[in-house]
């Protein structure tokens, strides 16, 4: 291990890159070589723009950082979480840039900000009367869902939506007791509330230790990744809360008028990858509603700013001649299951890619500006939910969601999106701690009809 601060010099990197051992390891690799075998890429022109596209944009993205604390023990550590949700007003927009140089003040006024947040116990922070900060982090944690109400009239908490999730999660296997450290050798399905563990000890057992969130936390060093799993979980929930929360309202009709837009791809990693079945079928079942309602499909986004399709894109856009690109602008290209094990992330697996983990399809666009965007859109029927077809008439929303993408490019950042730039500056810096998303979205919605 390094002293803190201390870095590899580039002659010792460039050292390991030139071993013999390494050399060794690379030729026994396996390397793709360009138009001699695999599937190639192929980029089609992008659907005909809807002359109407959806008004209000809400963009969802979070923060974890963890944070050293004082509490007389040494390594003490806190997970403070943001999730930020920002509104724009589309329709606002297009009129200031009929009238350009627009006013910077009314131009703010295009945007509403809300943040909820929650601070996480993390390694020797042991509350109340607790044995220990694993517990302290699972109590916490169910408490973060149980008292967080994002809308004040709706008045339903996070984890209602949560626990309609957790009621989709197979029992075929049931879990083992979050106590198992302690000695406890007990299985069972976690269910909703508060109850106990089976065994003669009665512990408490949460909800949300359904999550297994608690199996990645360390009592002793950092818990940045359980922190990640968490947030990654709660921007989730949160989408499918305020969808709940419109069906529950008198509103519902008009969510056709939304489009939604979350940081990463749609898909749910590590141990609460059970929820990303349990999301589709929820967003299946409000999406018929919908459909039957206004005759099309819900706006949901999941934009991916870095990884190994964010690589890929980049590198499959490049050609052998100077300044040209293989990618016109509005065009885009769907990766089947084929495709990705080949070409992306090698795998010779019978079980489609992400089957376990996804809950929403990729494809590539570049942008009438020429930005690149990998992005996401969830299945919302069983015809949609396939990796083999490359149609997009399978996904009746793709024309919109190209045309937004069009629409909200910002130039802040390479390959950015307006709106997600936004939340995360808000998740980053959160000045607007306790306000309300769902409440100004209604309110916009009710003025707007």
């Amino acid at each position: 291990m390094p002293y803190e601060g201390e870095f590899a010099a580039y002659r010792a990197l460039q050292r390991i890159t030139e071993t013999e051992r390494v050399r060794q390891l690379l030729s026994r690799a396996l390397v793709y070589t360009p138009g001699t075998s695999g599937p190639a890429i192929t980029p089609s022109a992008s659907p005909s723009a809807p002359e109407q596209l959806p008004e209000f944009i809400v963009a969802i993205d979070g923060s974890n950082p963890e944070v050293a604390v004082r509490n007389g023990y040494p390594g003490a550590r806190v997970g403070y979480l943001t999730i930020a949700s920002v509104i724009l007003d589309l329709k606002a927009i297009d009129r200031l840039d009929a009238v350009r140089p627009a006013d910077p003040a009314a131009f703010r006024k295009t945007e509403d900000t809300a943040t909820i947040d929650a601070a996480l116990p993390g390694s020797n922070v042991v509350t109340r009367t607790h044995r220990s900060a694993k517990v302290s982090f699972r109590e916490e944690l169910y408490d973060v869902f149980h008292n967080e109400v994002v809308d004040v009239q709706d008045r339903m908490p996070l984890l209602d939506t949560y626990e309609a999730l957790l009621a989709r999660k197979p029992t075929i296997r049931p879990q083992s007791c979050p106590y198992e450290d302690l000695g406890c050798d007990q299985s069972f399905v976690i269910g909703q509330g508060l109850s106990s563990c089976p065994c003669a000890e009665r512990r408490s057992i949460w909800s949300t230790d359904a999550l297994r969130i608690h199996e990645r936390f360390h009592d002793v060093g950092t818990n940045g990744e359980a922190f990640g799993e968490v947030m990654q979980v709660w921007e989730r929930v949160l989408l499918v809360h305020l969808l709940r929360a419109f069906e529950r309202s008198e509103i519902f009709a008009q969510v056709h008028r939304l489009a939604f837009f979350i940081d990463g791809p749609l898909a749910i990693f590590g141990h609460p990858a059970w929820l990303s079945a349990a999301i589709s079928a929820e967003l299946q079942r409000i999406n018929a509603k919908v459909r039957k309602l206004t005759g099309r499909d819900l706006i949901i986004v999941g934009v991916e700013k870095t990884g190994a399709f964010v690589t890929h894109f980049d590198e499959v856009d490049q050609t052998d001649e100077p300044g040209q690109e293989r990618f016109e602008p509005r065009s885009y290209f769907l990766p089947t299951d084929r495709y990705i094990k080949q070409r992306i992330i090698y795998s010779d697996s019978p079980k489609r890619y992400g089957k376990d983990t996804y809950f929403g399809r990729k494809f590539f666009y570049k942008t009438k500006s020429g930005a690149r965007i990998v992005a996401s859109i969830p299945f919302l029927d069983v015809s949609q939910d396939t990796l083999d077809s490359d149609d997009v008439g399978l996904y009746p929303s793709f024309a919109t969601v190209c045309a937004l993408l069009d629409k909200l490019v910002s130039c802040r950042y390479p390959n950015a999106l307006a709106p997600l730039v936004s939340a995360h500056a808000q998740a980053a810096i959160p000045l607007h701690l306790g306000a309300k998303v769902l409440e100004q979205l209604a309110r916009a919605l009710m003025r707007e009809s």
